[in-house]
């Protein structure tokens, strides 16, 4: 088709909003493809109105690949003879500390298949598509022909509602996607029913017994619909409105049943009917949230109202970061629901996914969550809590089995389904890692703290938490402290010893952290018991370089060029390094940061620096790392992010760790303290930031200028926090229920 110049995506005469993106021609390819998720299912929409395609995909959808069966080796008996070993001075001895399997990825995420309709093409010029944030809605035009699409919260369905069809719309439901595998056992099914077809499509996975199939209720007003299997066709009908779910099962699943549960949906006057009526429950739960926090720059009108594939050319445009930061949260906001995201988040188009569209829980996940508290998203929170909280009898069995513990160990990657450690091998030893339930733990500790109560399911985690570093932290050094060994610092090793080593400053934050943390929720003798343990913990090492030492043990080289920021775990996100309470470690900490290589030029690196670096306090080096990212070509059209440079494997890690970077540059807060632009870069001078969350339970706007910062703070509780700002430190007295304005630099 053709399609005509770019045009502006408002034509009210009301200046272009950031909460949204557009584009002057459908996706070409899946990853450019506008996005709706509700959390469980996705769409990723093409918006072509000739060959209109809709990847449906869901977070339960994971091929079975063995690792449904797989569980955590059984090394417990061989501990002790490691530890010897590694503190004996065997540098190699954690590469035998194995049961000999070979690596063994997770159960791969894959899409279901694309919702296909077809129609004759008319040739007339005027296209666009979009999609809007604060609904959630993708939307495609074309000369009378439009499609909206969105994904309900409420109701937990695929939307899909076309007007002026055309002539004649084939509508099909097609498996055939890139990667697909060999072997896949297809059956579609197709009825003619009182509203319009029912379109079944079950898929059953090579040498399994696991399925899954998707229903489409197809509500056709006007015209008239023939069989033409494996589709329907539709001839002169005024709309077509089309409700999909999918589900993975075992057995058969009952499609009729499914589909009165799609038509339970309807309501009286027809499809428009429908369709407004399934919005509106939607918009109840998905406008709401989204709509908590936004930012706005000081950007010019004329970037604002580009398409998206314009305006990323533009990488120093303020208009970019509003974009991408509404984009952010919205794809975000999208892909938690029953589960966080995943490394694509909520979609995908190929079965072929990197790194099998895992929740890798050592840097990936742990970023992409990062703003959901103080961003005002306890959905994705809730989602978070989800995952942990269903995978704890698979990490006792991982503290078990590989360590001989009680408590427990969280694996490095899971699909979602296991919580079970057995992606390892010996370059990365993964089994070896027992930080990540502290980290996977950390975000459901701020928003405890965020809402001032403690959630009873993660008071009673911290326990097991505790009681696993009680059973595993008992070697010693010759100062009598305690020694965490084997430890691993992901996904690197020392300079001179292998990935194996022991007293990783990232086990140490984590183990320091943990107990600390557990001795708060549980006040009394336990409590006191992992206190005065994390007391024996030894502190971390500044090497020759001054900086903070990746390996506190005595004689382990850094290895420098990486792109994992493991050993500053304690700078972000926790608050053990900083530069109010351990100025010296917190410098220690800077040189770290400034030695510390891009490797591979990743995105989750890039802005794990950029994190890292506004804790402390260095917004030059903020702006130079989200620049890399900017400017790297990392953004596809959708607004979706890229791993590396240039478009180069479909990833969410940027696109949902950025609202991060920014709210991270203008304010930061612990149970007793707030800072206010600590690491705001100069090339945005000027801006607004609302409705952020802090630790001490308030919500706070900013606004900041050349001339004046200004923010207001609306505690819920009564308490003295300390203040800090570029102008020094004080201490602030709030009262719940009471507005407090800050006006900086004049108080």
């Amino acid at each position: 088709m053709s399609a005509s110049a770019p045009s502006p995506p408002h034509d009210t005469g009301d200046p272009p909003s950031p909460h949204g993106t557009w584009e002057p021609c459908p996706a070409g390819r899946w990853e450019d493809a506008f996005l709706s998720g509700n959390g469980r299912h996705g769409a990723m929409v093409f918006g072509d109105p000739n060959d209109d395609r809709v990847i449906v995909t869901h977070h339960t959808l994971v091929r079975p690949n063995g690792g449904e069966c797989a569980g955590p080796p059984a090394l417990a008996a061989q501990l002790s003879g490691l530890q010897d070993r590694l503190l004996a001075g065997d540098l190699t001895a954690a590469e035998e500390f194995t049961d000999g399997r070979p690596l063994q990825w997770v159960q791969p995420f894959h899409p279901a298949f694309q919702v296909r309709l077809r129609r004759p093409a008319d040739g007339e010029p005027g296209y666009r598509r979009s999609v809007d944030f604060t609904r959630g809605v993708a939307e495609a035009a074309h000369a009378g022909w439009s499609s909206r699409v969105f994904v309900s919260r409420a109701d937990d369905v695929i939307v899909q509602h076309v007007t002026s069809p055309g002539p004649t719309l084939d509508i099909t439901l097609d498996h055939r996607l890139p990667g697909a595998p060999d072997g896949l056992g297809i059956s579609n099914g197709v009825i003619l029913t009182p509203e319009g077809a029912a379109l079944t499509l079950r898929a059953r996975y090579p040498g399994s017994d696991r399925a899954y199939t998707g229903v489409t209720l197809a509500v056709i007003t006007g015209g008239r619909t023939t069989l033409t299997p494996p589709g329907v066709r539709v001839a002169g009908a005024a709309s077509v409105l089309l409700l999909t779910r999918v589900r993975r099962h075992t057995g058969e699943l009952d499609t009729v049943v499914e589909a009165q549960a799609l038509r339970e949906l309807l309501t009286d006057g027809g499809g428009e009917a429908s369709y407004g009526g399934l919005l509106d429950r939607h918009l109840d739960l998905h406008r709401t949230a989204y709509a908590r926090a936004f930012l706005t720059l000081d950007a010019d009108d004329a970037e604002r109202a580009l398409p998206g594939s314009e305006l990323l050319k533009l990488p120093e445009s303020p208009a970019l970061l509003e974009r991408l930061f509404a984009a952010g949260r919205y794809h975000l906001l999208s892909s938690a629901g029953m589960l966080p995201p995943r490394l694509t988040g909520l979609w995908t188009g190929d079965w072929d996914t990197a790194w099998s569209g895992a929740f890798t829980t050592d840097a990936n996940l742990n970023l992409q969550t990062a703003s959901a508290v103080a961003g005002a998203l306890p959905e994705v929170v809730e989602a978070h809590a989800a995952l942990v909280h269903g995978q704890l009898p698979h990490w006792r069995d991982n503290a078990r089995a590989v360590f001989g513990t009680r408590g427990i160990v969280a694996p490095p990657h899971t699909d979602g389904e296991s919580g079970h450690t057995y992606h390892f091998s010996r370059e990365y030893p993964l089994h070896l890692w027992t930080a990540g339930a502290d980290w996977l733990f950390k975000p459901l500790v701020d928003h405890d703290e965020t809402r001032g109560e403690h959630d009873p399911r993660l008071t009673a985690a911290l326990a097991e938490l505790a009681l696993f570093y009680e059973d595993f932290l008992t070697r010693t050094d010759e100062h009598g402290r305690l020694v965490v060994v084997p430890s691993y610092s992901p996904e690197n090793r020392p300079a001179n010893a292998s990935w194996g080593a022991v007293n990783a400053a990232m086990d140490l934050s984590a183990a320091r952290h943990a107990l600390l943390t557990a001795s708060a929720y549980h006040p009394g003798p336990d409590g006191d018991r992992w206190r005065a343990l994390a007391e024996r913990l030894p502190p971390h090492r500044v090497n020759d370089d001054g900086a903070l030492a990746e390996w506190a043990w005595p004689g382990l080289g850094d290895t420098y060029d990486h792109r994992h920021l493991s050993h500053l775990y304690g700078v972000w996100p926790l608050d053990e390094i900083n530069p109010y309470d351990t100025p010296d470690l917190a410098a220690a900490a800077h040189r770290a940061l400034e030695l510390r290589g891009a490797e591979n030029d990743s995105a989750h690196g890039h802005l794990h620096h950029a994190l890292v670096a506004a804790r402390l306090r260095d917004g030059e080096r903020v702006a130079h790392a989200l620049g890399q990212v900017l400017a790297g070509d990392f953004f596809h059209a959708s607004l979706m992010s890229a791993h590396y440079p240039g478009r180069d494997v479909y990833n969410a890690d940027a696109a949902h760790t950025l609202p991060a970077v920014i709210v991270e540059t203008l304010i930061q807060s612990t149970p007793e303290r707030l800072v206010l632009f600590p690491a705001l870069p100069a090339v945005y001078p000027t801006g607004r930031l609302r409705g952020i969350r802090t630790r001490f339970g308030a919500e706070v706007d900013l606004t900041w200028g050349p001339r004046e910062c200004t923010a207001v703070i609306r505690p819920a509780r009564t308490l003295r926090i300390d203040l800090r700002t570029s102008s020094g430190a004080r201490p602030l007295d709030l009262v719940a229920g009471e507005d407090h304005v800050l006006t900086l630099g004049t108080w």
